[in-house]
């Protein structure tokens, strides 16, 4: 299993400026970093290309959908506007060598109905996320669904309706990324959940359940590697926490999680590293 952290853990928006956190996260000794697509007008690939080769670390991105951009919106300029902008932030990833691209990327974040969702709903999600995957077999990136909590999307909270919207969409390069905040309200079980995502589960984010220090909260984390160990897992996991994130509050944060981002991950980090030797997850 490989190891890394998303951005947002230091900044709001991926810039030329933010380009030393590359080597930051090489230096903590993790495999990648996860690079939000949300302003692809700063994402300058050729240099994240660079300083990613330079220090000899991976790449995965991510980003939501907005407003404008919603596949399942009743707007059809702004179902063809995301469509093209899934099919850019594909391109984007492939520049830099990044092996995937996920997020909430089925419809609106955070996105809200009068009523439960429908048929079609799902179909204008499938329609819309197809030409990007299909993009991204050709390209050799994997595209992953990552189920988010009701408060954030009406669409997809758990793994069982990322596996019927990959179905749906039924191209290879589809796959499933889980996210541990998320789950812990929406999941059942832990261990379930990432049993049932199997061999389509190609990213992991791992949060504690307030999104503080992982180990010091409710989350199963023995359920989580006994399904990975029995997965035999070999993808990526990111850590995913935002407690210096101060001047973008769309991440509703509202309180101190840890004494500081260093902290946090410094010790998110031990604690994840102790898991995986526990579990002898490579």
């Amino acid at each position: 299993m490989k190891l890394g952290i998303h951005a947002y853990a230091w900044c709001s928006q991926w810039s030329n400026d933010t380009l030393d956190l590359i080597d930051r996260v090489s230096d903590l000794g993790l495999d990648f970093i996860e690079i939000p697509l949300m302003c692809l007008e700063t994402f300058d690939a050729a240099a994240i290309k660079a300083r990613l080769d330079k220090v000899g670390l991976g790449a995965v991105t991510s980003t939501v959908l907005l407003g404008d951009t919603d596949i399942t919106s009743d707007d059809p300029d702004h179902r063809a506007k995301g469509v093209q902008y899934l099919e850019n932030c594909v391109r984007a990833t492939a520049a830099i060598g990044g092996t995937s691209f996920s997020g909430v990327i089925y419809s609106r974040h955070p996105g809200q109905l009068s009523q439960r969702p429908g048929a079609l709903h799902l179909e204008r999600s499938a329609e819309g996320l197809r030409p990007a995957a299909k993009l991204a077999g050709d390209l050799g990136v994997l595209v992953g669904i990552e189920p988010v909590n009701r408060y954030e999307t009406y669409l997809i909270n758990t793994c069982e309706q990322a596996r019927q919207l990959k179905d749906l969409i039924d191209e290879p390069a589809m796959r499933i990324h889980l996210d541990t905040y998320h789950m812990n309200i929406e999941e059942k079980s832990f261990y379930d959940a990432t049993m049932l995502a199997g061999k389509d589960l190609i990213h992991y984010h791992l949060c504690e359940n307030d999104r503080g220090i992982p180990g010091t909260g409710q989350v199963d984390w023995d359920g989580i590697f006994r399904a990975l160990k029995e997965l035999d897992y070999q993808g990526n996991a990111a850590l995913e926490s935002f407690v210096d994130n101060t001047d973008n509050m769309n991440t509703w944060v509202w309180r101190q999680l840890a004494p500081d981002g260093d902290t946090l991950l410094r010790e998110g980090v031990k604690f994840i590293r102790a898991k995986q030797a526990e579990y002898g997850l490579r």
